[in-house]
């Protein structure tokens, strides 16, 4: 299936590396390749074979810009050909050595692999998320120093998961009866930088590790000792939303997951509730009333559906480290949490004046963090300058033009709900606009988190131990968290 398997840090460092089969003794983890292989990731260009100039590099998608026509005849240097921006590299692309790469990122690191053989790229990339999700299950938190440190556990994991690139064992807890190493717990990195609300930070028990381990100091600690019975649930939707330029919602969609990690003693079987009245597909039937509807939900395989169509409870015993216990879908018309209000006003034949209004649609109670809102202008773009016009609550706010990138920067730590904000921006040409130049504007690509705040309705009623166990009572965690996967509007 794979030839070999690697991880590398944010900086192309060779974390971990693991050969299972070669192409005239020569491994494609080895250094040479892993730096060519981090390099097209990190400066993606997106070209295809037999471009002149360029290797021979096979891209399954172009990026956000694509290959236009005047990239053909760009010869006016280095500089202008390095400011065209082809977005980020595919998942999966061919380099000049014959292998196919592919790879996932997780919290900065690349987790890749390689394979000259015809194999599914989807089944490679969830077999890539699947050892993810197992080293941070087994070191309790993935980063490149817990990795470093953990080496030797996380080698073993891999021994027991892929045997001649073909994986075999991928589940956490069938792979304790193999384990017989001891992670070294690593505290986590606080990024205080960019959480502005504890809310949306994760409580510090989700990064204890599923096994005993050994901290810092070489003291052993056991997960029974002093172990609190707790029970972490979130609520993720990620949101697709496409608007038009005057402000309308051409199509939206909601990907979402119910999301677990149990420190329960004893393993005992859980029961959750969701929305009484929550209807699954468009024509599932009157019977719920007009509540919450969702397209189509899956299941994980440790759930009881026995009593689903009539309670909406799940019953199930959670397995160790992190799991999904449902994932859902959602079509259709909801209400969005930011509008985008775009214009573009030609005041000068080599001048522009662009605004870009957003309002928040979402309760005043509730915030957007981390917002970021970019505006690409087109690559005869010489010098802008920006302007907001700013309202009570918002924090951290900063709008700027990048150069290199070409493109407008506006940025808020903090957007409050039943707010509006409004970005105005003054940009030279070094040519007349004409419809071509036009076109290369936008579209708007805009970022944001919403802690405590979910868009579908989708509630958790209760979460309970199945068996009353008397002196049981654990602690429940539940939090709701809302983020932009795409979130674009037409210039």
């Amino acid at each position: 299936m794979i030839t070999n398997f690697f991880v590398l840090s944010p900086r192309g460092d060779t974390v971990i590396a693991k050969n299972y089969r070669s192409k005239s003794g020569v491994g494609a983890h080895e250094r040479s390749h892993t730096e060519a292989f981090f390099r097209k990731v990190k400066f993606w260009d997106g070209v295809a074979p037999g471009t002149p100039g360029m290797d021979s590099t096979l891209g399954l998608g172009t990026g956000s810009k694509g290959l236009s026509s005047s990239q053909s005849g760009a010869s006016d240097g280095d500089s202008k050909e390095g400011s065209k921006r082809f977005g980020d590299a595919p998942p999966v692309f061919v380099m000049p050595d014959g292998y196919s790469y592919m790879h996932v990122k997780r919290n900065g690191l690349i987790f890749g692999c390689a394979t000259e053989k015809n194999v599914s790229p989807v089944v490679v990339i969830e077999l890539l998320s699947k050892i993810a999700k197992v080293f941070k299950d087994y070191c309790g938190t993935l980063s490149e120093e817990s990795i470093r440190k953990n080496f030797i556990l996380l080698y073993e994991l891999l021994d027991e998961m892929l045997d001649y690139g073909y994986p075999q064992v991928t589940q956490t807890e069938n792979l304790k009866a193999f384990v017989y190493n001891e992670p070294i717990v690593v505290a986590p990195v606080a990024d205080t930088g960019k959480m502005i609300n504890p809310k949306t930070a994760s409580a510090s028990a989700v990064h204890k590790p599923v096994i005993s381990s050994v901290d810092s100091d070489g003291r052993k600690t056991s997960l029974s000792a002093n172990q609190k019975n707790e029970i972490f649930v979130d609520i993720l939707e990620r949101l697709n939303v496409l608007f038009s330029n005057n402000g309308y919602v051409l199509n939206s969609t909601i990907d979402g997951c119910i999301q677990m990690k149990s420190y329960l003693a004893g393993n005992p079987q859980l029961r959750l509730a969701l929305n009484e009245d929550l209807i699954v597909g468009k024509n599932g039937g009157s019977s719920y009333g007009s509540g919450v509807t969702v397209d189509d939900i899956n299941f994980n395989d440790c759930v009881n559906l026995s009593e689903w169509e009539h309670g909406r409870t799940l019953s199930f015993f959670p397995p160790d480290g992190e799991f999904i216990v449902l994932n859902y879908r959602m079509t259709g018309e909801f209400k969005t949490p930011f509008r985008i209000f775009p214009s573009i006003e030609e005041v000068e034949p080599n001048k522009l004046e662009i605004a870009v209004h957003v309002r928040a649609e979402i309760p005043d109670n509730h915030f957007g963090a981390n917002v970021s809102i970019e505006v690409p202008l087109p690559q005869i773009a010489t010098a802008a300058s920006c302007q907001v016009v700013n309202t009570p609550g918002a924090t951290g706010v900063h709008a700027e033009y990048v150069s290199h990138e070409k493109k407008l920067l506006w940025t808020l730590k903090k957007f409050p709900g039943c707010s509006e904000q409004t970005m105005r921006a003054k940009v030279s040409l070094s040519g007349p606009c004409t419809s071509q130049i036009r076109r290369e504007i936008g579209p708007i690509n805009m970022n944001f988190e919403i802690p405590m705040y979910n868009v579908s309705s989708l509630q958790v009623r209760y979460l309970r131990v199945a068996e009353n166990m008397p002196g049981y009572s654990p602690y429940r965690w539940v939090r709701y968290v809302t983020q932009s996967s795409s979130y674009v509007c037409r210039l």
